[in-house]
């Protein structure tokens, strides 16, 4: 399939799967006239792309991520390793999230019992420095 079939297959963009392509996830057959090929294979990788990028590993993560598919077994240590790294970032993009949450719900209720000012403005004023 060409290159507007697989990203309407895959939900790509043409910008994406091309930049995937020069950045060396992706290598695509080309025609004789250069159109680009898309068969399983490349399907498989740009669905693998799409899986890992849900869980919030980065483009450089995985390229090593694909690298490492080739030979699983012998890069099971490296993926665990890996993955565990992005679990333990997780958790604390949850604390901080978990943090700004109750932070903000404080703010919200000062805001409804304030009689004068605008204490989510006042806030932000006194943390702007």
């Amino acid at each position: 399939m060409r290159i507007g079939d697989a990203a309407r297959q895959t939900g790509l963009s043409v910008d994406t799967l091309r930049y995937y392509e020069k950045i060396g996830l992706l290598k695509a057959a080309r025609t004789a006239s250069g159109a680009r090929i898309y068969g399983s294979r490349e399907l498989a990788v740009l669905h693998f792309i799409q899986r890992a990028k849900s869980m919030n590993f980065s483009l450089e993560e995985i390229a090593s991520l694909l690298e490492m598919r080739a030979d699983p077994r012998h890069a099971r240590d490296e993926v665990r390793e890996l993955t565990h790294r992005k679990l333990e970032d997780i958790h604390q993009q949850l604390q901080q999230l978990t943090r700004l949450r109750d932070e903000l719900t404080l703010l919200v209720n000062l805001c409804r019992g304030a009689e004068d000012g605008c204490p989510i403005i006042e806030d932000l004023e006194s943390d702007s420095s």
